[in-house]
């Protein structure tokens, strides 16, 4: 597969998502400029982790008005999958990919440490090569990462089992321990914990593997196909 990393100015995580991707998974990855109207020959697309325009006015609030996120949300509306990382997360929160919000944190205080997960669904392109109940360790490092939604939304993500994984030592606060949800196609998810961090032996940790090796596999667009039926 081909990826394509989109790069924001304050973007600080695209080098290791592009690391992760062709190092550690062997497969192609690019860079793609937030001022290109196109995102090029891709097959998945990452919005990485940082500060996308120094996070003024809000995490997110800014990028999403960028030229390549017409582009994304074509590419989204197509089917393709897109995976939001931290403020790639709240990027696509704040462009209408999905739903919610990333606030501050419940202690007002930007935190960074292990955080322990529980995968809560495998029906996504992103998590089909876990176990549901499997237990992942991933970094964290955010100041604003309490996911917040009305009642009535997220009894629907729950409902429509688009909860793909939550905090076991929630870090931040958010409602009813979400760490990442999907969107209604399956095929948009955004997360607020590293799986970029934790993908190379050397570090000790490749735990984010499960989720970046789930999306790069070939059966990847299978599973997409066999989840999209069950919404």
């Amino acid at each position: 597969m081909k990826v394509g990393i989109v790069v924001f100015p304050g973007s600080n995580c695209d080098h290791d998502a592009w690391y992760a991707v062709s190092q550690n998974l062997h497969h192609e990855a690019e860079f793609v400029w937030h001022e290109s109207g196109s995102l090029g020959h891709v097959d998945a697309i990452i919005l990485p982790g940082g500060f996308s325009y120094g996070d003024y006015l809000r995490s997110g609030a800014i990028a999403k008005f960028s030229p390549v996120m017409a582009a994304v949300k074509r590419f989204a509306a197509s089917g393709g999958p897109v995976l939001g990382i931290c403020n790639g997360f709240q990027v696509l929160t704040e462009a209408g990919l999905l739903p919610g919000a990333l606030v501050r944190n419940a202690n007002l205080k930007f935190v960074c440490r292990a955080a322990r997960l529980e995968v809560s669904s495998t029906a996504s392109v992103f998590t089909h090569s876990a176990d549901r109940g499997q237990i992942l360790t991933l970094p964290v490092a955010h100041g604003e990462g309490c996911y917040v939604a009305a009642d009535e939304t997220l009894d629907r993500l729950e409902a429509e089992d688009r909860v793909v994984l939550r905090y076991r030592d929630n870090p931040n606060g958010s409602e009813r321990d979400i760490a990442g949800i999907l969107n209604k196609g399956r095929n948009v998810m955004g997360l607020m914990p590293h799986p970029e961090r934790a993908a190379d032996p050397l570090l000790g940790n490749t735990d984010g593997l499960v989720i970046l090796g789930s999306l790069l596999s070939a059966e990847a667009a299978l599973t997409h196909h066999l989840a999209a039926s069950i919404t």
